[in-house]
């Protein structure tokens, strides 16, 4: 039996419309703040990059070219922050998500680098900062549990840390082409007490847990370059 004409009533797919219409609108706004802080991920990686080519003494010069991108960085995760937090969080979580952690693990190798704390003299390498650290630097909320708006999560901290990671792999190699033998003993040692931490965890999701057992190698890699500087006796006396 065919429905009488006219039944369905128009006003629900024009209501429908509205709604597509304005989370459109959202995803547009979202969209352009992602590009910005895209944009100025690759800043601060084309920056922090010549530190893999700068000996230590120079490295302050490294750091003061960092200061612009970190801080446009910071402005535009509180203006994503700002605007995505009107919105349910995991509605459009996904837009953003990968670009957050870019700016999460080039701001911790900004921090390992001496960045956060350099006061003008000798920049004190090792620093790692924790996600409350993070988000104090960022200025947003970490973890959240009890609201729904934007926030750094504990598994974007993490997958930042394991690229930070594969990035000091490739400073120690780096380093020891530059003449610097104790840079690589202080990555061994970083990347063997994150490595260690890593253990500790009991991860469910399937990428984090991947990264995490990839770095066993990323261990090895920077132990093969301290027994090279071992054998050749170029270990600093002190570090022995």
């Amino acid at each position: 039996m065919s429905a009488p004409s006219g039944m369905i009533d128009p006003a629900i797919f024009e209501g429908l419309q509205s709604k597509v219409d304005e989370d459109t609108t959202v995803r547009d706004e979202l969209k352009d703040i992602v590009q910005a802080l895209e944009k100025q991920n690759r800043n601060i990686s084309f920056v922090l990059s010549r530190a893999h080519s700068t000996p230590f003494a120079d490295l302050p010069n490294v750091l003061k070219a960092s200061e612009e991108p970190i801080q446009n960085a910071i402005e535009t995760v509180s203006k994503l922050a700002q605007a995505a937090s009107k919105q349910p969080y995991y509605k459009f979580n996904q837009m953003w998500s990968r670009q957050v952690q870019d700016a999460l693990q080039g701001i911790l190798f900004w921090a390992w680098l001496g960045g956060k704390d350099y006061d003008g003299n000798e920049p004190k390498c090792g620093c790692l900062l924790t996600l409350e650290e993070l988000g104090e630097t960022l200025k947003v909320p970490t973890n959240l549990k009890d609201q729904d708006k934007f926030h750094i999560t504990i598994e974007e901290y993490l997958l930042a840390l394991t690229s930070m990671v594969e990035e000091l792999t490739r400073l120690a190699r780096n380093a020891v082409t530059l003449g610097d033998y104790e840079r690589p003993l202080l990555i061994n040692q970083f990347v063997k007490d994150v490595f260690a931490g890593f253990q500790i965890l009991n991860l469910k999701n399937d990428i984090l847990r991947r990264k995490s057992d990839g770095l066993k190698y990323r261990v090895k890699d920077v132990e093969d370059v301290v027994y090279d500087l071992s054998l050749r006796n170029l270990v600093p006396k002190k570090q022995q």
